[in-house]
């Protein structure tokens, strides 16, 4: 699961670095938004922002808000991530949607441990080579990107790890409810703001119970 998260972000990784050369970024510039903030829809919003002609305080604060999801993936993940806290930290950069989808695929601790980090690891390699490799090779691309359909490949990743979950009434309830606040929300609110309000889907959990299996077929009466 982890090497297909991680080969499923590489267009994305493209799609950034492109547009970060779009925007006026640096080559250095992109590379240290891949390297130090390493968060997709993040990095995403801020370069959009500056490319508007926007300040770098709302490109900042955008990012930051996106971001603020984290700090649930690391309530999920915390009882996986144990050590000193120097170590917690380290394994803590790389908390992002793919390692957390790939971690909590698993319900034993140690294996929940070893998928987060073989899925952030492998998604951090493989996000900054191809950030480099949309700035330098795809900068003049124009539509290429779009022809070539790496403009939805995030979008179809992030649905490839979320289709599965939808099997539990109770996730499909809270992942509909999400998405309606959500892009309810996006002609109105600044970035960041409609994911964050959609958080407040998880409350629907408490009333919705989860899927039940199905019943054992009956053995019909007289059978042998």
């Amino acid at each position: 699961m982890a090497i297909s998260v991680t080969v499923a972000v590489a267009p994305f990784g493209i799609v950034f670095g492109a547009a970060a050369s779009t925007a006026g970024l640096s080559g250095w510039e992109a590379v240290g938004y891949s390297v130090f903030v390493f968060g997709g829809s993040s990095q995403f919003a801020a370069v959009e922002i500056l490319s508007d002609g926007g300040a770098v305080a709302a490109a900042l604060v955008a990012g930051l808000l996106l971001n603020v999801r984290s700090l649930a993936f690391g309530v999920i993940m915390a009882p996986a991530l144990t050590g000193p806290r120097w170590k917690r930290a380290v394994m803590s950069q790389v908390m992002i949607d793919e390692s957390t989808a790939v971690g909590t695929a698993s319900d034993d601790l140690a294996s929940r441990r070893y998928g987060y980090l073989a899925g952030g690891v492998g998604v951090f390699v493989v996000w900054n080579l191809t950030t480099i490799a949309g700035f330098w090779l795809f900068s003049g691309a124009g539509d290429l990107i779009e022809d070539l359909g790496l403009d939805v490949a995030g979008p179809a990743a992030f649905l490839a790890l979320l289709w599965p979950r939808l099997a539990d009434r109770r996730q499909l309830v809270v992942a509909i409810a999400g998405a309606l606040i959500a892009v309810g929300l996006v002609p109105f609110a600044a970035p960041g703001i409609p994911i964050l309000a959609s958080m407040s889907a998880v409350l629907l959990a408490r009333a919705v119970g989860p899927l039940q299996p199905s019943a054992p077929n009956e053995q019909v009466e007289g059978a042998a």
